[in-house]
């Protein structure tokens, strides 16, 4: 399982391991190098990785100032599977995700690591 030890500014540290960039974090694992096709906007180009894991629930983190968009067809497309949606500033979003966790939820952290 995933565990997510530290997040600050630029990094984020899961299972002992420090990545630097975009990831996508769920029960499974780490996947790394999450790029969005305009990087402060995710679109529904960028959500196959997400997808791929059939989530409960997906958790933007929309860096450590908010400035990544969620566009709303990748809340509708997510909504119509009825799957919840969080977006959030990428330091609340790690709270998020890992109380979804506790509670046995299949979650994913989709979190831009910077502003």
């Amino acid at each position: 399982m995933a565990m997510i030890e530290e997040y600050e500014f630029g990094r984020i540290v899961i299972n002992g391991r420090v990545y630097t960039s975009d990831v996508v974090v769920h029960s499974g694992g780490v996947e790394e190098g999450w790029w969005r096709k305009e990087g402060h906007r995710v679109s529904l180009e960028d959500i196959e990785i997400i997808d791929r894991v059939n989530p409960e629930v997906v958790i933007f983190g929309k860096g450590a100032y908010g400035k990544v968009r969620v566009d709303q067809e990748v809340r509708t497309y997510f909504e119509s599977k009825n799957v919840e949606v969080f977006e959030e500033d990428s330091y609340t979003a790690v709270r998020i995700f890992e109380s979804f966790l506790k509670k046995g939820k299949k979650a994913v952290l989709a979190i831009h690591l910077t502003c």
